[in-house]
């Protein structure tokens, strides 16, 4: 099984599809939010409190999927990631309060899908070398398409069934797709990795490794930082636009959910696919260009946060959603591929998990913090400037370090 066998493929087309799972059960809380407000007499705050415990529990946990995902198998630590998080997705739709609420959604949901993201990047990593920008943008789509269908999905069950019947009928394919990758998902033969990748049993990566390399390592610190206020903005967003359609501009759930993703992320998947064919081309030429090309994407992306504020028009709105999902989508194609080019292989998955767990505890803040600044400013879409400054913030950071450090770091890492 060679690196550049059809196998590769078909492991890009498992983890797709689990990807597409993993966000497709987020968004279906975050479009079935205002039904669950009401059935259960929530306030905003509290359920965006659901979502902030959520992301918290979630980056409390990613390191111990990093570890897990450098030391055992990366496919048994996918596959048994998907299985937990699809029962607790189902189990979700049987909650009768807040507790059982934060209990299964932040806590169980939030736990099992801690343990997905680091083994299934770096497992994706394993397979693709050459092809990793391009395989990486490919898997990304999934989380595009995923939010679209579970937007409109979700909506639809819940207006026809009601909103308990989305987390059930998510999870339970969860669960079919989960069995189908125990019998077709194998490990990366380790008879084909190169002697450098083959690490005795006594010098395993340990626990703080992974935040090691990365908090001492100038590229890949930066990342993490945009990555950080690429998470802050995107869990905001997810979290509250849907309601902003309900709550502003009258549309049901289904409608409400299909319209807050469909124009920013059939934008984002044209995007990613563009990004990721230029960031290996251009990265042939210049590394460095990868982590240009994410912040030239944080500053596109800004100026049409800002062109979301101040109540425009649905059709503004929808082009502002297409071009902010357009420019984050250039950030996108090239997290891993920034990450893995500063980080060393044996510690991919302890690295993911450093840039992730960073990533969602700052993000964790938003659901809460904008559900707050919404009931006191009295619209979401004030807040809509605040989450663009945050990105041009980043993207003139990512800048700067892409031109003085990126190279250094990537000459250091390949020249060891």
């Amino acid at each position: 099984m060679k690196k550049n066998s059809w196998y590769k493929w078909e492991v890009l087309l498992l983890l797709w599809m689990a990807y597409l799972l993993n966000q497709g059960d987020r968004q279906v809380f975050n479009t079935v939010l205002p039904a669950i407000r009401d059935a259960l007499n929530l306030t905003d705050t509290s359920v965006g409190l659901i979502a902030t415990i959520f992301n918290l529990f979630y980056a409390l946990m990613v390191p111990v999927g990093g570890w897990a995902g450098d030391r055992f198998s990366r496919k048994w630590v996918t596959t048994i990631s998907i299985l937990f998080w699809s029962v607790a997705t189902m189990f979700t739709g049987l909650a009768t309060s807040f507790m059982w609420l934060v209990i299964l959604r932040s806590v169980a949901t939030g736990g099992g899908e801690a343990f997905f993201g680091p083994a299934n990047y770096s497992l994706l990593g394993q397979y693709h070398t050459d092809t990793r920008a391009r395989a990486m943008s490919i898997h990304q789509t999934a989380y595009y398409v995923g939010v679209i269908l579970a937007g409109w999905l979700a909506g639809l069950i819940a207006d026809k069934l009601g909103w308990k019947y989305s987390f059930i009928i998510f999870g339970a394919v969860g669960i079919v797709w989960g069995i189908l990758m125990i019998i077709r998902l194998k490990d990366y033969p380790k008879a084909e990795q190169t002697p450098t990748e083959v690490v005795p049993m006594e010098k395993k990566p340990g626990f703080f490794d992974g935040f090691k390399t990365v908090f001492t390592t100038p590229t890949a610190l930066m990342l993490t930082i945009g990555f950080s206020g690429l998470i802050f903005v995107i869990t905001g967003y997810m979290t509250w636009v849907p309601a902003y359609l309900q709550e502003e501009f009258g549309q049901n759930q289904a409608t409400a959910g299909f319209n807050s993703m469909f124009w920013t992320y059939v934008a984002a998947f044209v995007g990613v696919l563009l990004a990721g064919s230029l960031s290996d081309r251009l990265a042939a030429k210049s590394h460095k260009i990868r982590m240009s090309l994410q912040a030239a994407g944080l500053l596109g992306g800004a100026v049409f946060l800002f062109l979301m504020g101040g109540h425009p028009s649905l059709l503004v709105l929808y082009l502002s959603f297409a071009g902010w999902g357009f420019f984050r989508a250039f950030f996108d194609a090239n997290t891993y591929a920034v990450l893995y080019d500063v980080t060393p292989e044996r510690l991919h998955a302890s690295c993911s998990s450093a840039m992730i767990m960073t990533g969602f505890a700052v993000g964790a803040l938003a659901p809460v913090v904008l559900g707050a600044l919404k009931e006191s400013m009295g619209s979401l879409s004030a807040t809509f400037p605040i989450l663009a400054v945050i990105w041009v913030v980043c993207s003139i950071l990512m800048f700067i370090v892409a031109n003085t450090n990126y190279q250094k770091d990537y000459n250091k890492m390949h020249h060891e």
